[in-house]
């Protein structure tokens, strides 16, 4: 799923070449996509987009009016752009919908068969209440703002990183790699957290978020961004399972829950040991390795 960094780099880019360009025409092409009926889509035809911006994970287009588009990309949405004149096409089986304006095609797709992607159209600041989780924006918050949020409630690490009640815009990949860069085990209770751990995991965050959102944007130049995934050349421990960690070069481990995957370095984060894999540790019982030194 497209986070923080990733969907920044989107707005941006969708913000160079339409705002104050008027919407000419729409097509929905999956019935499944538009998830609203008032106001009718054909009511923002004619009025130029003012601003898009990012509201936790989804993308707002903001028209004249008051009226807005609101995006959810879940996992596997994307956004294509096609330049005004240009003969590209974007493949049937994935488009979802298309939005055009004089400058070119704003394409929203969707690879695989769920279609959990989303386009509201909504009028009124208060319409976007619903879509507003309520999560602190990282890279917004003074560390005393980080720590009262991670106090709130008693979960992992992990599970508190991606909440988004509390915070806004992280998920599966990037706390991944703010996990690593402080050092801590993605299943350490937040009731534990020292002051320095604390301070170092805010630290930590606010690092790896404006890193890769700076990487990001400079991949993507002035062009549209093309490789919007969650697996990035370059990170430390996401997608990286049993590859050396850049730090200390041990392998990379992972748990699993449902269709979530969480990597991290045991030597960095967890002081050798291994987490237990849910479904691996429950099937191999005593021959399930506890720390590096087993494993290797």
């Amino acid at each position: 799923m497209p986070e923080l960094p990733d969907v920044t780099v989107y707005v941006e880019a969708m913000a160079r070449r339409v705002v104050g360009q008027p919407l000419t025409g729409y097509a929905i092409r999956s019935v499944f996509a538009l998830r609203s009926v008032d106001p009718p889509l054909d009511t923002l035809v004619g009025r130029a987009v003012v601003d898009v911006r990012r509201l936790g994970k989804r993308i707002v287009i903001e028209f004249d009016e008051e009226l807005r588009l609101v995006v959810h990309l879940m996992i596997a949405g994307r956004f294509r752009w096609i330049p005004a004149g240009a003969r590209a096409k974007v493949p049937v089986r994935i488009a979802l919908a298309e939005f055009q304006f004089p400058s070119g095609t704003l394409v929203l797709t969707e690879a695989g068969t769920k279609r959990r992607a989303s386009i509201h159209a909504v009028r009124g600041a208060d319409a976007l209440v619903p879509f507003e989780r309520g999560g602190l924006e990282p890279l917004e918050s003074t560390r005393d703002e980080f720590a009262e949020r991670l106090a709130r409630e008693n979960h992992t690490l992990k599970r508190s990183l991606t909440d988004p009640r509390l915070f806004s815009g992280i998920g599966n990949a990037y706390s991944d790699e703010i996990l690593h860069r402080a050092r801590l085990s993605p299943l350490k209770l937040t009731s534990r957290l020292s002051t320095e751990e604390a301070t170092r995991l805010h630290t930590a965050t606010r690092a790896t978020l404006t890193e890769w959102t700076d990487r990001l944007r400079a991949e993507a130049g002035d062009g549209f961004p093309e490789k919007v995934t969650a697996f990035h050349d370059g990170m430390a421990v996401h997608g990286r399972y049993r590859e050396p960690c850049p730090v200390c070069g041990t392998a990379v481990q992972r748990i699993r829950y449902r269709d979530n995957e969480t990597n991290y370095c045991p030597r960095c984060q967890t002081e050798g040991r291994l987490l237990a894999d849910r479904a691996l540790s429950r099937l191999l019982h005593d021959d399930w390795p506890k720390t590096v030194e087993e494993l290797e």
